[in-house]
């Protein structure tokens, strides 16, 4: 119904309880305007739809008299209903929230109590049978489970990253009075409509950038404004990487946006697993378009801001780079401008990132330069009043502390706010004297001791001096394995993880870390066990400690001791085995497998170990000799392991963890090095049903693998019995080590990028250019943004830009790491079929004449006046070598795909089949190779 009511052009409303025509006793203003307000018609069910979804109603009192139309009757319809303004104006219903639509059915009456619930399909948009006699309750279970699925998306997000999320809950917000002026600042910066669309808040470590981002995201929450917030946090798992950034974003504002959620869903109907795509297509799919078809929707802007703390805690420095040239993109977002605040630490990757945005894009401020007298006055209200709290609680004299302590302290923690954290916490730690703890900590003020120094030795020499000299080396042992771990982990783990992964007994670690609160997040046994701030990992790992302190904790050492941990916790006896999850059907889909059964199969400190041994192999850069412990673990367990990264849905990740260890196998470890090769041949070859149907593992796999596959090999005795391979077995690997699939028509051009690890492709007719992962197959990016075929692509020599040409007569360039184009060229007059970089990436060689790309103008000169590392050039029906004809090729032998590495040129025919010519430059000598 609710749907003929949308195409109706107009409906009419008869309310025959309201009476145009004045009563006696009536005022002026009542004879002028009908009481419409007390119509029985606003509180039925039904009716709900019927004024909302007509584009047209027109109110008719009993007496046949017009009272107005929804759009002139907007405010009192909106008083009667509490129906929000926009809706009555006909933005879509997806633009609301489930609560608010929920809200203005609420206290609607119908005479059949099901209707309660049917009434509202057409409001949510779902369907559902209409089963009357199973009451009113039910009825609402099942609308509510309808609405559920149908507003629901599935992306995977990074748990704590939220600023009010539990991991986050708990860590301090600016107290009142202190970072006023800065606050008042970027509050008056996000609702000005002339305002930058990026604030940038920078400082050096322990200068309170995350407390004020979190200050901030509170506010904005406060006053329904927040859109999304990402807290990075170093050595948490996806809160240490970009891979889950943008969808939690995505999934942070569809909650505040509702009206994203169409164009969510139609990227997810799409494409199903764009939350592996590049962080550009994550961007544009999830966010941007989205957000811009709101904006088709919506005449009245409502800033949203989007809080970004700790960007430099993101692990890889191209991908901070991307977000922040995808951000800039949203400058110009309306009506949903975006307000974004990114907190980090000035390092220089970020400064140049920053530096290459569009002018106009975002403004700055830098903690560490705010003036001296607001730190400390800062700084002081921040220790009265904790010392104040201290003093409540250990029942201490108001004379504690002395003017003069306090005084000391803000002068020996400017500009570091972790500094009066930490020592605060030292002071009030339970069992001990704050009285002497102050003392201890006001030992440390002489300017030979650093801010760390002077910020965690108090809490260490304390402990130390506690020990007995005979025990002191046994205790720095301990700290090392202990605080060694949870330092260099890459994700954090419970103090019940931690002692299964030690060999340790939960009551030993627990007693150990009671007495280290003042520097780590301790809620629980089963909760994980964080630093409060990274700068203790920095004091402990510093370098130049190395021999000076006897806290400093060698990281390599840390890593390798931690790899043989994960390694022996997976080969245990509570380790891996064949079928963790007891599904006992070999054909049982992943997604058939309820999440909690693999959690409570596979342990936290089991799927840590999974997830990062091979990551502590290669940072402790230990070298691999066959039949070491890692090669044993190889060829009894990968088969196990493989399954249990399906079951977590990491198995995309395992092509590129083995291949990380292969670098650690040496000249002399042939036979470990052999086993990588082919396992990662193996994986190659089955990582679809791995990522499908786990189980699959032990019986497609092992049965369709060639017969030297030393995976197969070593697992023979584990293939499946039930079934025969008649005919004759592949004897070894084919040379396709993956096929590309993707485009949605011919290829036409096809390069690789100079360090051999991307391998492009354009289409002659989808009018896109693909980057992919040559070693994978998988589609890094799609580049979209030509009108006509692509006919020719090209790497400069850093591997950075991306060159396309197509006929619609434009040269686009693209950055390799992000997909952002950069730049396009207009004006050929001819169709560019073949192009390539100049050695200083300043001209582009083209068979139509050279394009200058230094100011970016087009300049035609000589074609293929080429300066490349290479000497060879296919160029139609000839192979030049040194610029001159030099082989001539016969007709089935003109590529329509070419590629060129130094001295092989590769030619992919008309007629499937790829040819490879090695030419020798020195000597008059052509191998061939089909």
């Amino acid at each position: 119904m609710f749907r003929w009511y949308k195409n109706a052009k107009r409906c009419y409303v008869y309310l025959s309880d309201v009476c145009s025509r004045p009563r006696e006793g009536s005022d002026a203003h009542r004879r002028r305007k009908p009481v419409i307000r007390e119509s029985r018609w606003f509180t039925r069910g039904w009716t709900l739809q019927e004024l909302i979804a007509p584009a047209s109603v027109e109110f008719f009192s009993k007496d046949e008299e017009r009272l107005g139309d929804k759009t002139s009757l907007t405010q009192t319809l909106h008083k009667i209903t509490g129906i929000a303004v926009q809706a009555l104006k006909g933005m879509p219903m997806s633009c609301f929230t489930v609560e608010e639509r929920m809200l203005w059915a609420q206290g609607r009456k119908t005479k059949r109590e099901e209707d309660a619930a049917y009434s509202l399909l057409g409001i949510f948009d779902v369907q559902m049978p209409l089963l009357y006699g199973e009451g009113q309750q039910k009825a609402m279970d099942r609308l509510r489970r309808e609405v559920q699925e149908h507003h629901s998306i599935s992306l995977p997000i990074a748990t704590g990253a939220s600023f009010d999320s539990y991991n986050e809950g708990h860590n301090a917000r600016c107290l009142p009075n202190t970072r006023k002026q800065l606050l008042e600042e970027i509050i008056t910066w996000a609702n000005s409509k002339d305002s930058k669309s990026i604030f940038w808040l920078s400082g050096m470590a322990g200068t309170g950038k995350s407390t004020i981002a979190r200050t901030i995201a509170q506010l904005f929450a406060s006053h329904e404004q927040l859109g999304a917030s990402f807290f990075f946090k170093k050595g948490e798992g996806e809160r240490g990487n970009a891979s889950r950034f943008f969808t939690t974003i995505a999934l942070d504002l569809v909650v505040r946006e509702p009206g994203m959620l169409p164009g969510i869903r139609k990227a997810l109907n799409k494409d199903s697993i764009i939350s592996q795509r590049a962080l550009k297509d994550q961007f544009e799919k999830l966010i941007l378009q989205p957000l811009l078809e709101i904006q088709q929707a919506r005449s009245q802007s409502l800033v949203r801001v989007v809080v970004i703390d700790a960007l430099d805690e993101c692990e890889q420095e191209q991908d901070i780079r991307a977000i922040l040239q995808l951000l800039a993109r949203t400058k110009d977002l309306q009506p949903v401008p975006l307000r974004i605040v990114v907190t980090s630490r000035p390092e220089l990757h970020i400064r140049l990132g920053f530096k290459k945005m569009p002018n106009g894009t975002h403004q700055d401020l830098v903690l560490h330069e705010v003036q001296r007298s607001t730190i400390e006055h800062d700084l002081r209200v921040f220790l009265e009043h904790e010392l104040g709290e201290i003093r409540e609680y250990h029942g201490i004299s108001t004379e504690w502390p002395a003017q003069h302590q306090v005084l000391t302290l803000v002068e020996m923690a400017v500009p570091l706010f972790i500094y009066a954290a930490t020592v605060c916490l030292f002071i009030g730690t339970k069992g001990s004297s704050p009285r002497k703890n102050l003392s201890k900590v006001l030992r440390y003020e002489k300017s030979t001791f650093s801010q760390l120094e002077r910020t965690y030795l108090p809490v260490l020499d304390q402990l130390l001096d506690m020990q007995e000299n005979d025990q002191k080396d046994e205790w720095l042992l301990v700290f090392q394995d202990i605080i060694g771990t949870i330092i260099v982990l890459e994700s954090p783990l419970s103090i019940t993880s931690l002692a299964c992964l030690l060999r340790l007994s939960r009551e030993d670690v627990r007693c150990w870390l009671n007495s280290l609160h003042s520097v780590l997040n301790i809620a629980n046994e089963d909760v994980p066990v964080r630093l409060l701030h990274l700068s203790f990992r920095e004091f402990l790992v510093d370098p130049q400690k190395q021999g000076k302190s006897p806290f400093w904790v060698d990281e390599k050492s840390t890593h390798i001791k931690l790899a043989s941990r994960c390694l022996k916790l997976m080969s245990g006896q509570s380790g891996l085995r064949q079928d963790m999850c007891n599904l006992v059907g070999p054909g049982v889909l992943r997604s058939e497998i309820d999440d909690r059964v693999v959690a409570n199969s596979l342990q936290p400190e089991l799927q840590y170990a999974c997830r990062y041994w091979t990551s502590h192999l290669t940072q402790g850069q230990q070298d691999m000799l066959d039949g070491d412990t890692t090669h044993l673990f190889l060829q009894k367990h990968l088969l196990y392991w493989l399954e249990a990264m399906g079951l977590m849905r990491e198995s995309s990740r395992c092509f590129h963890l083995l291949d990380s260890l292969q670098a650690l196998a040496g000249p002399s470890a042939s036979s470990i090095s052999a086993f990588l090769h082919d396992a990662k041949r193996f994986i190659l070859r089955f990582q679809s049903v791995l990522a499908d149907a786990p189980l699959q593992i032990y019986s497609s796999a092992l049965v369709f693998a060639p017969k030297k596959s030393l995976v197969r090999q070593a697992f023979v005795n584990q293939v499946l019995q039930q079934v025969e391979m008649l005919s004759t077995r592949e004897a070894d690997w084919d040379a396709c080590r993956s096929t590309l699939e993707g485009h949605s028509s011919y290829v036409t051009a096809v390069a690789f990028s100079p360090d051999g690890q991307l391998l492009v492709a354009s289409a002659s007719r989808d009018k896109t250019v693909r980057l992919w992962e040559a070693a994978t197959g998988t589609c890094r990016s799609t580049l979209e943004g030509h009108s006509w075929e692509v006919r020719a692509v090209a790497f400069s020599p850093d591997g950075q830009l991306v060159a396309s040409a197509s006929e619609d007569k434009t040269v686009r360039l693209w950055e390799a790491a992000t997909g952002t184009c950069c730049s396009m060229l207009e004006g050929h007059p001819e169709y560019i079929s073949d192009m390539a970089f100049s050695s200083n990436s300043q001209v582009l060689h083209t068979n139509a004449g050279n394009i200058s790309l230094s100011p970016l103008l087009i300049v035609l000169s000589s074609p293929w006046q080429q300066e490349q590392s290479s000497n060879i050039l296919v160029q139609d029906q000839w192979v030049l070598r040194n610029q001159q004809r030099f082989l001539w090729l016969p007709s089935e032998y003109r590529s329509r795909v070419t590629a060129v590495d130094s001295n092989i040129a590769c030619l992919g025919l008309a007629s499937g089949r790829v040819v490879l010519l090695r030419i020798n430059s020195r000597a008059s000598c052509i191998n061939v190779n089909y």
